[in-house]
């Protein structure tokens, strides 16, 4: 189980694939890394390992991807400080995301 997914927002995540030709996905959890520029995004997370994330992410590029929510959790900023959840942040349209992070 993930530290930075609590098992009470388990139940409002997709699964893997489920939004598949969404053109408009919704946005469930924001990660991000207080002391550098890269957020993660989950649209989707894999029920039967829930580790595999479909989501949309941002750092040196922007794009939709997957992502492994231990990488994640593996990683530091340039100051050492771990990768976090948003605790502010709600469900959101994937274009609204896009139109705030160009």
């Amino acid at each position: 189980m993930s530290k930075l997914i609590p098992s009470t927002l388990l139940s409002d995540i997709p699964d893997l694939y489920e939004t598949e030709g969404v053109l408009d996905p919704i946005l469930r959890v924001k990660l991000f890394t207080p002391d550098s520029s890269w957020t993660w995004y989950i649209i989707e997370l894999s029920r039967s390992d829930l580790n595999t994330c479909y989501g949309f992410v941002v750092g040196l590029e922007s794009e939709l991807g997957y992502f492994n929510l231990e990488e994640v959790e593996s990683l530091h900023g340039s100051l050492g400080l771990n990768v976090e959840r948003d605790l502010s942040f709600q469900s959101t349209r994937l274009s609204t995301i896009k139109k705030e992070t160009v």
